[in-house]
Formats: structure tokens, sequence, C-alpha cells
């Protein structure tokens, strides 16, 4: 017999620590001092930008969309893992109370979500709807967190569906019934909202008939599900930390390998710098953090508008580039096929450099085309010239003496 709740908290702590482990390099000082500026540097002028809205800015739209995508995204946490679907599938009718826990925590952790995004766009809407006041914008709030429960409860009963097609319908259906139901509210409208709101609750109805009409748990489906979502977070940590256990996919990408190797000469030399230039485009974590990087500081420097503040934010860029590229040097680190190469040590640490000076040059170029479409000669200038010095400086100062064996 399983104590479902003594297996629910067992398995909880896992989960915990195991996340613990990681998030406290996630959100180590360097990233922490970071995203302080940047959300410093966006709240100020966004509060800026909602002095000068305009009249037929579409508010509405917008907080329908963020409101309804935010309650549609609602998975279920099972906790489960693959030896479980041998183990504990023939105690399933004993686990209710495990599961029914899954779902509270689900719950209560993604709420988080939902308060950042309701902060996040208050200011907004008040600018858009003032006359509504603050009242309505808690109601609507609260609303936010019953349909949330709505659909966690849905798609949890839609778990039982095996058929990937019907599963991906009753999203849709559901994405599209949230964000016309935020829309009819934040615009005031209790008419259309009511009665979008009776058809989502129709749909949900429908799934929990369907779900009943299921034998059991798809437990190979919730074992899969947690996985890729914890593959989702060692992605994302391991760009901070290595994660041994990750399986990192590989990508051929031969248009860009070649277009790199190209520029490596056939030498003993240049064996890691050969290494280094393929495996940060074909890995899949560094050339789609590197570029994702280089967007989001492309649209920072577009947006801003004091030069200064360009500026800054374009070195915040190339600083987090530079910190996230250097785990390069360990990304080999557990090949002891490498160790045999027949070349020196000191040649590593030299291409390791060579490739971050280029990577992090190339970016403060792209950083400084931007001033250039904004007609701005002083921002070019002080990007060109400042960026570059930065880059050099802080790969010969600060990631040179930390590439260590």
């Amino acid at each position: 017999m399983i104590d479902a709740k003594k297996f629910w908290m067992r398995r909880f702590t896992e989960h915990v620590k195991e996340t613990n482990r990681y998030l406290k390099y996630i959100f180590n000082e360097h990233i922490g001092v970071a995203m302080l500026f940047f959300i410093s540097a966006l709240a100020y002028y966004y509060q800026q930008w909602l002095a000068e809205l305009p009249e037929d800015f579409p508010t509405g739209a917008i907080i329908g969309i963020s409101f309804g995508l935010i309650v549609s995204y609602s998975p279920v946490r099972t906790l489960l893992k693959e030896p479980d679907l041998v183990f504990l599938l023939p105690a399933e009718y004993q686990l209710g109370d495990y599961f029914r826990r899954c779902l509270y925590y689900s719950y209560v952790v993604q709420l988080y979500l939902v308060f950042l995004v309701a902060a996040a766009l208050g200011p907004l809407y008040f600018a858009g709807f003032p006359e509504l006041g603050m009242s309505y914008y808690l109601m609507l709030i609260g609303i936010m967190l019953v349909v949330k429960l709505w659909n966690l409860l849905s798609n949890w009963w839609m778990l039982k569906e095996r058929n990937p097609r019907i599963r991906g319908i009753d999203q849709v259906i559901k994405v599209f019934l949230n964000v016309s139901i935020f829309y009819f509210l934040a615009k005031g409208n209790w008419g259309y909202a009511s009665v979008v709101t009776i058809l989502l609750v129709v749909l949900v109805l429908y799934t929990f008939q369907l779900s009943r009409q299921k034998a059991g748990l798809a437990w190979d489906l919730l074992v899969r599900k947690d996985q890729q979502r914890m593959r989702t977070f060692y992605r994302i940590a391991n760009m901070f930390v290595d994660v041994p256990h990750l399986k990192n996919t590989v990508k051929k990408r031969h248009r860009l390998v070649n277009a790199v190797a190209s520029m490596v000469s056939y030498n003993q030399k240049e064996t890691y710098s050969y290494l280094y230039r393929i495996t940060f485009i074909r890995s899949s974590d560094y050339l789609g953090m590197y570029l994702r990087l280089i967007v989001i500081g492309a649209l920072a420097i577009w947006f801003v508008p004091n030069i200064w503040v360009k500026i800054v934010f374009a070195l915040l860029f190339i600083y987090l580039s530079g910190f996230q590229m250097m785990t390069l040097w360990n990304h080999h680190r557990t090949i002891a096929w490498l160790d045999i190469y027949p070349v020196k040590q000191e040649w590593r640490k030299k291409a390791l450099v060579q490739w971050l000076n280029q990577i992090l040059l190339a970016q403060t170029f792209l950083f400084g085309l931007l001033f250039i479409f904004q007609w701005n000669l002083l921002g070019l200038v002080v990007v060109w010239v400042g960026g570059s010095l930065f880059s050099l400086t802080f790969v010969r100062m600060y990631v040179k003496p930390r590439l260590t064996l």
C-alpha cells in the first residue's frame, strides 16, 4: 500500500532540492546587477511612454492577449520519472491524493506569472481606461485566477487523451476563448464576455466528460511532458553552469560550419580554434543564446531614447554575451579523448580567447550599425570604440584568468 502523501512529499523535496541547486547559479550577482539595471531603465522609459500614450492605442487587445495567454499556459507538474511507468502503474488507483497535490502545486507555482504580468500591465491599463479604476482591475485579476484554475483542470483532464491532434485543437480553442474573455472584460463589455465565458465552461465540462470515458492515465505522456519541462529548465541552467545530465542536441548547420571553419587554417596549432568554432555553431546552446542576446540588446538600443542609456545597454549585452559564452571552455571537459590530442594546452586557451574576442567584436559592430540607421554619429563612435575596448579588456582581464584546467 502506497502512502500518497509521503510519496508526494518525497518527490516534492527532491524536486525543490534539484531546482534550487541550479537557481543559485542562474540568479548570481552578475545576472542580478544586469537585471536590476535593465528593469530599472525599462520601468523609467515605460512610464515616460505612458505619459504620451495615443488615444487609439490598442490597450484592450494587449491586455486580452497577455491575460489570455497567461491563463492558457497552465501545465500540470506531476514530478513523475521514467521508472514510474513500471513500478507505479499498477498502483494508479492509490495515487489520487498524490495527483491532487500535483494540481495544487502546479496552480500555486504558476501564480507568480499572473501577478507579474498584472503588475507590468497595470500602468498601461490605468492609462488606457482611467474611468474603470483600481477596483475593476483587481476584479479582473481575480477573474484571471478563476479562469486559470479552469484551464489547469481542463489541461489535466485532456492529458488522458493520447491523440495529439485532439489535444492541440482543444488548446487552440481555449486560447481563443481566453483571449476573447479578457479582451471584452478589459473594455468593460460584460455581455460579450459572459457569452464567451459560457462557451469556455462548456468546453471545460466537455473535457471532463471526455476524461471520464478513458480507462486510466496516459502515464507515458505524463512522464514525457514532465521530462520536457525539466529539460527546458536544464537548458536555461546550462547557460550559467554545467549540467552534467543534460543531453545536448547537435545540429548540422553545414553552411555556417563551412563558413566559420574556412577561416581556420589546417594547422596543428588551430586544433582548438576549429573545435570551439564548430561547437559554438552546432551545439543547441551557444549560437541561439548569442543571437537572442543580440536581438534583445538591439531592441533595447533602438527604442530607448537617451543616447547614453543606449550605450550602456550595448555594453551590458556585450558583457552578458561574453559572460555566457565563456562556458565553451568546459563544454568538452567530460570527453576524455581530448586529453590525448598532441597539442599544447596554452593553444587551447589562446583559441577560446581569440574566438570570444571575435564574436564580441562582431556584436559590437552590429550594435554600432543601429546608430547609423538612427543617424547618431556620436553613439556610433562611442559604441564602436568603447565596445571594442570593453570587449578586449573583458576577455583579457576577466575571462582569461578563469580558464583553468
